[in-house]
């Protein structure tokens, strides 16, 4: 028998992966279950109200159903809104995902930086209060996306998705003078985890080099300390994908490199 630990990872779709990815990296003797709450996609076209009433009783079901050992909260709208409740109602440890405006403030060099997010996510108090408390005298530009996340879940999907689509989606964070190295955006948050889904397109249609910052390494760092240290022994150390419609998401070949190349369940 192994110890291998329970590792549940949740988001509105199928960004929650760009996360899992890098979970999986850091804790291959763990079994992974990632739900996907495809049944509520995506949470930025609902109330705060309605996605916190959704969410907190969903993941007591899912932590009944999969005794997790910790849960990711793969999702910068979820996290922002409904941490705080479910950490309230659960004993189970959370980590959470929420915009990393704080290394990308540290980082930049220009001192401009841009926060790609769903519009509920830029436009949340506690995305707000980053700002204040960790611009470091950064000019901070929220842009707020309506199809982003749609747009790179089709895409994953296998669905044409054309370059000026994304373009529109992206092209407000890029602010100054774009002859001008010294004086214009040089970090962009990525503040949903769909969005890496996107980072090559999102890189080569950029109007001139940035860096981009992904949280899902230090999510990956954060579960791996929670958890404490790795066991040896593996062999029972597996994953599966739950969608909340019920659906047969009929991605494997798509989906396995996301689980480190193991077989879903």
């Amino acid at each position: 028998m192994t110890n291998s630990p329970t590792i549940l990872v949740f988001d509105s779709g199928l960004g929650g992966l760009t996360v899992l990815r890098e979970v999986v990296a850091a804790r291959s003797d763990a079994h992974f279950v990632y739900v996907a709450d495809d049944a509520f996609f995506p949470y930025g076209h609902h109330s705060e109200d309605e996605i916190i009433a959704r969410v907190v009783p969903l993941m007591g079901e899912l932590i009944g159903m999969h005794d997790p050992d910790i849960v990711v909260i793969a999702c910068n709208t979820a996290s922002t809104l409904v941490l705080s409740h479910l950490r309230a109602a659960y004993s189970v440890p959370f980590v959470g995902t929420v915009p990393a405006i704080k290394p990308a403030c540290a980082q930049s060099k220009t001192r401009r930086v841009s926060v790609l997010g769903t519009k509920g996510t830029v436009k949340r108090e506690y995305t707000k209060a980053l700002i204040r408390d960790f611009a470091q005298g950064c000019e901070v530009t929220l842009v707020g996306s309506p199809e982003l996340a749609s747009l790179a879940e089709a895409a994953l999907g296998g669905h044409p998705i054309s370059d000026n689509d994304i373009l529109a989606e992206l092209a407000p964070c890029f602010v100054g003078d774009a002859e001008d190295a010294g004086a214009r955006t040089d970090t962009i948050v990525l503040a949903c985890t769909h969005y890496p889904l996107l980072l090559d397109r999102l890189k080569r249609l950029a109007p001139w080099p940035v860096d981009w910052i992904d949280p899902a390494p230090a999510i990956a760092r954060r579960v791996s300390d929670l958890l404490g240290a790795p066991g040896r022994d593996i062999a029972q150390a597996g994953a599966a994908m739950i969608f909340t419609s019920n659906r047969v998401h009929g991605l494997s070949a798509t989906l396995t490199p996301f689980f480190g190349g193991r077989a879903l369940a």
